[in-house]
């Protein structure tokens, strides 16, 4: 073993990249408090109010032009000590993951990014790998090991894989448990308990014991992070109905307007003997001009990959179907990275004739059809409910017969996919489709 010097190029982020990444990726409520603690953090940003008579004296202004700049510092220090110190769930994780290999730092930064507030990764690994310039195989692989730092569950890709993953952390990874969380949870759901311990050769009282273990898990694995159900939401953009077309418009309502103190200003181009308090000032200036910079650049990029969206997701406004569209698709038609991308749409919400969505909601995989043409997962889904509720409830469809319908419509999909979009609807498999129907029948037998 011996010591050499060695020279190597590491790209940094410079406190001014920190600060624009940050007021990108933060929703619309966060921006807000963001703003909120840089107008009482800087003297010389003030929120644009119209119509407004000047509430404060010219004496008052005075007061505050020549108030000493260790007395301002300390007001700052004092108002952000006072705020109430949370860590986030992002936080959380990046500081345990901080011994993980440097060259993986940017995957685990994408996917601690894509986590919503329950602790669930919302976007996959291929596209994830797609935006990151990576193998599939790498993301997976660091998914797993994400997966394995606290809170249990997290980075799960359903409640299934969160429940298995917090049974696993356990040592209950092969028990009767996760046998059932693997292949009837939605039976559990509905508390079929007869029909898993038939399906599982086990006894009731084994499944209700079992239930007990499920039961103590966390759906949730960021609840204690900050609220799951009922967080303020705020869109970043509405989206209105035009005529034959729609329109995107930023919500002009949701966040102040500010500008750069005049007053401030004025006092700078004068001569004054307090150079200590001259030299604050014009640092707070320059602070100033770069937080407004980032913020109008965050509005800018919000509302191209907004419009972008809209465009795409055209006939999800006219009819509610999606169309299959990837961040890697938008990135390069805005020639943006991707991870801008990401960034951009974390934690955003628009405003729709439809509803309320976030803008996660409109990027969905999809599959292409025999003619060339591409089908989103949902409208996979729709196709698969369809032909159950159409299904001879006597001689239910297996999985390998409804591939076998939806080739017949020029949609391929596995066996396996089917079973998993089956699983996400709640939807029974065949065998306990037609156990249910018998058993119904039977009832109605006994009942006359």
């Amino acid at each position: 073993m011996n010591l050499s010097p060695k020279l190597s190029q590491q790209q940094l982020l410079s406190p001014q990249m920190q600060q624009g990444l940050q007021l990108l990726q933060a929703p619309m409520m966060e921006l807000r408090q963001l703003v909120s603690q840089e107008l009482i953090a800087n003297p010389m940003l003030e929120e644009e109010i119209s119509n407004t008579p000047e509430t404060s004296t010219s004496s008052e202004k005075e007061l505050s032009l020549y108030e000493d700049p260790h007395d301002a510092e300390e007001r700052r220090r004092y108002f952000l000590e006072s705020q109430s110190s949370v860590e986030t769930l992002a936080e959380a994780l990046l500081a345990q993951s901080a011994g993980f290999a440097k060259k993986d730092q940017p995957i685990i930064e994408c996917i601690i990014g894509n986590l919503d507030a329950a602790g669930y990764l919302g976007t996959s690994s291929a596209e994830m790998a797609t935006a990151l310039g990576v193998s599939e195989k790498r993301v997976e692989e660091t998914i797993a090991k994400i997966q394995q730092l606290d809170p249990p569950g997290i980075a799960a890709r359903d409640l299934k894989e969160c429940l298995l993953l917090q049974l696993e952390r356990k040592g209950k990874g092969n028990s009767l448990a996760s046998r059932i969380v693997k292949h009837y949870l939605p039976e559990l759901g509905r508390h079929h308990y007869e029909e898993i311990a038939t399906a599982l050769r086990a006894s009731l009282e084994d499944i209700l014991q079992a239930h007990k273990i499920i039961a103590t898990l966390e759906p949730h694995p960021g609840r204690a992070y900050g609220p799951v159900e009922n967080q303020d939401v705020m869109s970043d953009v509405i989206v209105l109905a035009e005529e034959n077309d729609f329109i995107v418009r930023p919500n002009e309502e949701a966040l102040p307007r500010l500008r750069l103190n005049d007053h401030y200003k004025e006092f700078l181009s004068t001569e004054v003997e307090n150079k200590e308090l001259h030299n604050y000032l014009r640092e707070k200036i320059r602070h100033g001009k770069q937080f407004l910079t980032h913020v109008e650049q965050r509005q800018k990029t919000l509302l191209a990959v907004a419009r972008e969206i809209v465009k795409r997701q055209h006939a999800f406004f006219e009819t509610g179907e999606l169309t299959p569209l990837t961040m890697a698709e938008v990135a390069e038609h805005l020639d943006l990275h991707p991870t801008t991308i990401g960034r951009a749409i974390s934690g955003k919400y628009m405003e729709t004739p439809r509803g309320l969505f976030p803008w996660k909601y409109f990027f969905t995989a999809g599959l292409q059809k025999e003619d060339g043409t591409s089908i989103s997962n949902d409208s996979i889904k729709q196709a698969l409910q369809q032909l159950i509720a159409q299904e001879n409830k006597q001689h239910p469809l297996s999985d390998q017969e409804i591939v076998e319908q939806l080739e017949a419509q020029g949609i391929a999909v596995a066996r396996r996919t089917i079973a998993n979009y089956r699983d996400q609807l709640k939807i029974l498999p065949k065998n306990l489709r037609k156990r249910r129907l018998m058993s119904l029948r039977d009832r109605l037998k006994a009942e006359g």
